[in-house]
């Protein structure tokens, strides 16, 4: 993978934070995914995700782990969660279990599983 140069002439280190990325509804992933900053998934992964922060969209499904400071849940989630702060839309169908900061549930998330408030 070639890096642009600084400013300075001196090649990129890639410690930059990361920025936002997406994961298109046609795009299947088996196996692990990490970012430095924002992820939304529109697809479908089976592996673990970890991200500063995380978007499962309505037609994104996630079968595995997920680790992120935070978690917004539209979609599809089986395994389990670690998250600061996590929400779960009205059309979030979740079973997994759950560790969790803080936790808002929408009227209308189907969930199933178990929740353990992190201790910090």
């Amino acid at each position: 993978m070639a890096t642009a140069p600084q400013s300075d002439g001196s090649p990129s280190t890639g410690t930059k934070p990361g920025g936002k990325s997406v994961l298109a509804a046609d795009l299947r992933i088996t196996g692990d995914v990490v970012s430095d900053g924002a992820l939304e998934v529109m697809g479908e992964i089976e592996g673990s995700i970890t991200a500063a922060s995380l978007i499962v969209s309505h037609e994104g499904s996630v079968k595995g782990a997920i680790t992120a400071d935070t978690v917004e849940l539209r979609g599809r989630m089986e395994g389990k969660i670690g998250s600061g702060n996590l929400t779960l839309r009205s059309a979030a169908q979740v079973t997994a279990d759950v560790i969790y900061a803080t936790l808002t549930i929408e009227s209308g998330a189907t969930v199933e599983g178990s929740f353990a408030r992190r201790k910090d």
